[in-house]
């Protein structure tokens, strides 16, 4: 009798192609970050003549208030809305959860210029006070409080989905339990609820961080200053505004150093993947001040979320929007941010279904790290920073090359950027397929090509489709990247919008921004439909 390794899994058909095609993948990933990173030590280390001009501890400290007061906002606005979303039944409910599931995909970009719309100088609150008083309304939008503004908007909504997952997730028993135990709303929720949510706070908490901490268009646009800058935004400064590469450099090390921290911190947590389906009505109704604390939560968090998306729409889409569409530029921008974004999402796919098929072979668990380590080196390595390193390779081959190697290095960094999300996603249910028909596929003589056919895809097809909507969406919505690489030739919408904005054309920027939501929203909805099984087989 033939025996098996002992590390061998006898639920799990062997699959060397898939375990080479999977290292392969991680192994280009790793040596390519590897190339960057030693692009950028050796460019630190050439240029030690020039003296950098950057405040890289003020820029740093200025970097984790920002993030630290966003992530304690936004895990404080996110609990009270999914406690809220969790008790109330209205009509209307799933639409409302699904626009704070958009959150993780709405462009940083369209958000910033959404509050300016209401905010801002010209903008719905100020215009309304000069009407009825006489006299503008001054509200700090430019500086920290903009940037927190923004920051809480987007990842309070997202935490909100997140937490509102693990509240429908507790027990009809628990939840009957407590109803006979006569618990009051505030009892469940330190009883019940706080149990259940405290274990995602610390994953979450590392994530929203991270955002915020690698946050660049909202800080752009809002600002309001040096005073302000963060890492994120200084290093695209030393580069294209003063060329200060040392500097850059300088900043990039630090903010690699502070991204792997918080990750190394966050790997005892409990991991947190994008939730984008439906939510289960709770039978537990609340009365009295709760349930009026809980319509009032939900109203707020409809009005900040909700609000700037719909100022974006009503001031883009109007007559403005004509002498916009009849210029090319629009157009080529158009399309190169569409194509960017079909090819980003198609490749991260790609990349994604390759890493997990093989994790889900890997026979140990040190193979299953390898294999899926470097598909979160977006976390530590942001895309700036990649872009950066990129920069300064493509710089070294000469202005042509800079030029032609130009999409493609924005192409692969997002696709990294949406990896971690994809693999995060699609992961489990690869590992949970392989290893409950295990045996049938062994049984059946089911080759790699038939096993991912017949049996892995039918089952994962509708995660396919999310990654694909998260990777499209990030990539429409990325100004990182493109802010560095971007040339008159090679132009994308929230490129195309920051130039407008720059040049004070508003009209212009609230058309772009109106149409990179209308894509978002239509992208981010309508792909996973495409990839939802059409029985009940699952």
């Amino acid at each position: 009798m033939q025996l098996l390794p002992r590390s061998s899994n006898l639920a799990l058909p062997r699959r060397p192609l898939r375990l080479l095609a999977g290292a392969a993948v991680a192994f280009g990933i790793a040596a390519l970050v590897g190339l960057v990173l030693a692009t950028i030590l050796t460019a630190t280390s050439g240029d030690s003549a020039a003296p950098s001009r950057v405040d890289v501890w003020q820029l740093l400290r200025m970097t984790a208030i920002q993030a630290g007061l966003s992530t304690l906002l936004s895990l404080v606005a996110g609990t009270a809305l999914a406690w809220a979303l969790n008790r109330l039944r209205f009509v209307g409910r799933e639409l409302v959860v699904g626009l704070f599931a958009s959150a993780i995909v709405t462009p940083g970009l369209v958000v910033a210029f959404g509050l300016l719309a209401i905010w801002g100088r010209a903008g719905w609150v100020n215009q309304t006070a000069l009407a009825l008083t006489g006299q503008p309304l001054e509200v700090p939008l430019f500086g920290l409080g903009g940037i927190l503004a923004a920051h809480v908007i987007l990842d309070g909504a997202f935490a909100a989905r997140i937490l509102l997952a693990r509240l429908d997730a507790v027990p009809d028993l628990r939840l009957k339990t407590g109803q006979s135990l006569g618990l009051s709303a505030w009892q469940r929720f330190a009883i019940i609820d706080w149990p259940m949510l405290q274990g995602a706070i610390p994953g979450l908490g590392a994530i929203i961080f991270l955002l915020a901490f690698t946050s660049f268009p909202i800080v752009l646009l809002l600002g309001g200053g040096p005073a302000n800058q963060t890492l994120e935004v200084a290093i695209y400064a030393a580069v294209r505004l003063d060329f200060d590469l040392r500097g850059a450099v300088q900043l990039a090390l630090v903010q690699i150093g502070v991204c792997a921290a918080v990750i190394l911190l966050a790997t005892a947590a409990a991991p947190v993947s994008a939730v984008t389906g439906g939510s289960r009505v709770s039978s537990w109704r609340d009365r009295g001040a709760a349930r009026a604390l809980q319509w009032l939560v939900l109203a707020l968090g409809m009005a900040g979320f909700g609000l700037p998306l719909l100022a974006v729409l009503a001031n883009g889409i109007g007559p403005g929007m004509a002498s916009l569409l009849v210029r090319p530029g629009f157009w080529h921008a158009l399309g190169t941010s569409l194509g960017l974004g079909a090819a980003s999402a198609i490749l991260t796919l790609l990349m994604a279904l390759t890493i997990g098929t093989a994790r889900a072979a890997a026979g140990t668990s040190a193979a299953r790290t390898l294999i899926g380590a470097p598909a979160f080196a977006y976390l530590a390595v942001p895309a700036v920073v990649l872009s950066l390193g990129a920069f300064l390779i493509v710089r070294a081959l000469g202005a042509q090359t800079e030029a032609s190697a130009a999409p493609a290095v924005v192409l692969l960094a997002n696709a990294l950027m949406s990896l971690p999300f994809a693999v995060a996603t699609l992961g489990p249910p690869l590992d949970a397929v392989t290893r409950s028909r295990g045996k049938l596929i062994r049984s059946l003589g089911l080759d790699g090509w038939q096993q991912f056919r017949d049996i892995e895809w039918p089952l994962v097809r509708r995660e396919a489709g999310i990654v694909l909507a998260l990777a499209f969406c990030f990539s429409l919505g990325d100004l990182g990247v493109i802010a560095l690489l971007g040339t008159q030739d090679f132009t994308t919408l929230p490129l195309l919008m920051y130039r407008a904005l720059g040049a004070y054309r508003t009209n212009d920027a609230g058309t772009i921004a109106a149409v990179m939501l209308l894509v978002t929203i239509i992208a981010f909805v309508a792909i996973p439909r495409l990839f939802e099984v059409p029985d009940a087989r699952r």
